[in-house]
C-alpha cells in the first residue's frame, strides 16, 4: 500500500458490489493507507467488463482494499500477499468477518513469493510502497514468471516521479489517470513489442 495523508482513519469502506457501504479496520501501521475511493472507482469501472470470475492477485495488498473490493464485485477468486504480520492478521479477520471461510493470505515478501511455482492471474493489482523502487522489479518477475493469463490486466499505482520504472514490453497501456501526486494505470498483457511506459509524463 501506498503512503499516503497521516491523518488516515484507519477505516476502509467497500464502494461496490455484495459488500457495498461495509466497513472495515485496518492497523496503523506506517505507509499503510488503503487506495482512495475515487480512485478504486475508477479502476474498477475500468474492470468492469472482466472482474466477474476472475482470477485476482493483489500483491502489496495492505489493508486489503483492492482485493477487497475486486471480490465484493465478483472476482472468482483473490490471492492476497501481505509481507507485514499485523496487517496480513487483521486481513485474514476482516475477510472472515466477511463470510469468507478460508482466506487466501499469503505473508510473505512479495518477491520471495513470486518466486515460487506459477498460477496464471486474469488481473493483477499492484500498489507497492512509495520510493523502495518496487515497481519494476515486481513487474518483471511477474512477466518472466508465468504469472499472467495470455491477455491479463495489471493495475499499477506510484508516486509521480521523475524516473519511472521499466515494464515489460509485452505490456501496454489501456487507461492512465492522476490523483494529487499519485499515478495509476491499467495495462493489458498482450503481443506488442513496442516498449512502453505506464506512468509517463
Amino acid at each position: 500500500m501506498a503512503p499516503r495523508s497521516p491523518s488516515a482513519s484507519g477505516r476502509l469502506r467497500v464502494i461496490g458490489g455484495r459488500w457495498r457501504g461495509r466497513r472495515l479496520s485496518f492497523p496503523a501501521i506506517e505507509g499503510l493507507r488503503p487506495t482512495p475511493d475515487r480512485v478504486r472507482e475508477t479502476l474498477f469501472n475500468w474492470l468492469a467488463p472482466i472482474i466477474s470470475g476472475a482470477r485476482c492477485l493483489d500483491l502489496f495488498a495492505g489493508s486489503g482494499a483492492l482485493g477487497i473490493e475486486a471480490l465484493s464485485r465478483g472476482a472468482g477468486e483473490v490471492v492476497f500477499v501481505e509481507h507485514h504480520p499485523l496487517a496480513a492478521r487483521c486481513l485474514r479477520d476482516n475477510l472472515a468477518s466477511l463470510g469468507l471461510q478460508e482466506p487466501n493470505v499469503k505473508q510473505v515478501d512479495a518477491l520471495v513469493w513470486l518466486q515460487g511455482v506459477a498460477t496464471a492471474f486474469d488481473v493483477v493489482l499492484l500498489d507497492p510502497p512509495f520510493g523502495k523502487g518496487l515497481l519494476g522489479p515486481i513487474c518483471q518477475a511477474l512477466e518472466q514468471g508465468h504469472w499472467l493469463a495470455p491477455e491479463a490486466r495489471i493495475y499499477v499505482e506510484a508516486e509521480r516521479a521523475p524516473k519511472t520504472p521499466d515494464l515489460p514490453s509485452t505490456w501496454r497501456v489501456l487507461r492512465e489517470n492522476k490523483a494529487g501526486q499519485v499515478r495509476y494505470a491499467l495495462l493489458c498483457r498482450d503481443s506488442a513489442t513496442q516498449r512502453i511506459n505506464a506512468l509517463r509524463e
